[in-house]
């Protein structure tokens, strides 16, 4: 018997309108969707794509708001039994992810659980860094600058060399660590290259463009630090 195919669909940032042709088709050509959601049962991917939803199988992947990735991975394996079954039972299976499904994406461990048993496809869709910076309409890098990307989670001294060292730096997920990466930038003397965004491409977007009003508390999850180097305009 023929298996169903996994997809991996990328949602993008969180304006429905950002995603793209070809995950609208997989989405409306699917029985079965699974994405992640909370304990409390909210589902930002499926938020985002709930439009395209009706009518269709729908498997919740709950996981826990936590560090200890022992019950995380639980919540993984669980999902990828369920999710199995559909497949072996010829069913295709879309698997939303928030922004793109292989950058920073729950999808990536789906894929390594389920990749080597089924045929996969991958749709890629708009990450949250190239939607800040849309939404602030300033280039990340350009010629021959270098972008970083790393997660606020990071160790201090990983952050501290990122910024002295890349001409661009994207940190994401500040949360809790916002006022310990203030610090680190006002260190490192990029305070005059930083933005900070939360809820890109949402309704709820919020662009601040001057340091010194960004709240030196901690805050919201959906947000990042864009720190860009001005490129020279004769290079």
């Amino acid at each position: 018997m023929t298996t169903g195919t996994l997809y991996g669909v990328g949602v993008g940032p969180g304006d429905p309108e950002l995603l793209t042709l070809k995950a609208v088709r997989i989405l409306q050509s699917v029985p079965v969707v699974a994405y992640p959601a909370t304990p409390q049962g909210s589902a930002q991917a499926r938020d985002i794509a709930a439009q395209w939803l009706e009518g269709k199988r729908e498997i919740p992947i709950t996981m826990p708001c936590m560090l200890d990735r022992g019950p995380v991975n639980q919540g993984y394996d669980e999902a990828a039994v369920v999710i199995a079954d559909e497949l072996s039972a010829g069913h295709d299976v879309a698997i939303l992810c928030e922004g793109d499904p292989l950058f920073y994406g729950s999808f990536s461990y789906l894929l390594h659980r389920l990749g080597e048993r089924f045929p996969c496809v991958v749709i890629p869709g708009i990450n949250s860094v190239s939607a800040s910076a849309a939404a602030a309409a300033i280039p990340l890098i350009t010629g021959e600058q270098r972008l970083t990307v790393i997660p606020a989670t990071a160790g201090d001294e990983v952050i501290r060399q990122a910024l002295l060292n890349s001409d661009s730096v994207a940190i994401l997920k500040p949360g809790r660590h916002r006022p310990r990466l203030l610090e680190l930038l006002r260190e490192t003397g990029r305070t005059a290259d930083t933005l900070y965004i939360e809820q890109a491409s949402r309704p709820a977007e919020r662009i601040v463009r001057r340091f010194e009003e960004i709240p030196n508390t901690p805050g919201p999850y959906f947000a990042l630090f864009l720190v860009i180097r001005p490129a020279n305009p004769n290079a």
